[in-house]
Parts: C-alpha cells; structure tokens; sequence
C-alpha cells in the first residue's frame, strides 16, 4: 500500500479523534460534576435559625452538618440529569436528624438560576425567603452550587 494513503488514513483518524476530545471538554463542568456525584460529601456546617420540615419531618432549630447522599431523588426534574437532585443529610453527632433535596447547579449554569449575591467558594447562606414561606439554603462549594428549600415547622 503506498505511504501516502497510509498517512492519509492516519491524518484523518487523528482529526476525528481532536474533534470527539473538543466535543467532550463543552460538557467538562456538568460531565465531571456528575462522576463525582456518586460518593456522600461532606457539604459543611449550616446553622438553621428556626424549625424546619424536611422531607416532611420536623427538624429543630440548630446547627447541622450536612451530607450529601449518593441518592438520587426522584422524580427527575425535568431536563434535568439525576445525578443533580439527590439527598442530603443533616446530621447532629453521628446522627441524622432529618433529610431534604437538594439541587445541585453546575458552576456553569448558576448564572441561568441567580442573580447576583451568591456565597463564595467554600461558604454558605442560610436565608428566610417569599415572605417567610420558606428558608433557603446555598451551599457553595468549590463553585457548585447546592441549594435545600425547607419550610417553616
């Protein structure tokens, strides 16, 4: 076979394959979120001013760590992936005292959700939000973003 349909066969693989890699890396934020989204994950310490109900149980005023499950919740949003609502923990001591679902907003899409005034990286907001309806909870962590909505008790 003569070499220049041999490096031209190569040249071409090798473009398809530069291609398949770029069209990969516009998905990289949401596509690595969600491999790691199936471990639990410390998401911090919250201190919820108020009683609450998660996931329709009373939860009592106090401070909490807060666990993410490898849960997924269901249903699925719609449009949404699973891997991006799923359960969190929230834990007193080696108990858990309640849980909740969380939705999980890739760094990349939190400005399609909010404006301005989100936590930084590595920080929390615990607000009372819609005419007290209900509280909110935004966890930043190195720029994913999680938030728990919980109703007053």
């Amino acid at each position: 076979m003569p070499q220049w349909i041999i490096m031209g066969a190569l040249a071409g693989l090798l473009t398809v394959g530069a291609a398949a890699d770029v069209a990969a890396n516009d998905n990289e934020p949401t596509d690595r979120l969600e491999q790691t989204a199936g471990a639990s994950t410390a998401l911090g310490s919250v201190a919820i001013p108020l009683s609450v109900l998660a996931d329709g149980e009373h939860l009592s005023a106090g401070t909490y760590q807060l666990r993410l499950t490898d849960e997924s919740a269901e249903p699925d949003a719609a449009g949404q992936s699973p891997s991006l609502n799923r359960w969190v923990e929230f834990v007193q001591g080696d108990e858990v005292r309640g849980r909740e679902v969380v939705s999980i907003v890739p760094s990349d899409e939190i400005g399609d959700v909010a404006g301005a005034g989100t936590p930084s990286p590595g920080t929390s907001i615990v607000q009372m939000l819609k005419d007290n309806e209900y509280v909110r909870i935004w966890i930043n962590q190195g720029g994913t973003h999680y938030l728990i909505h919980l109703p007053p008790a």
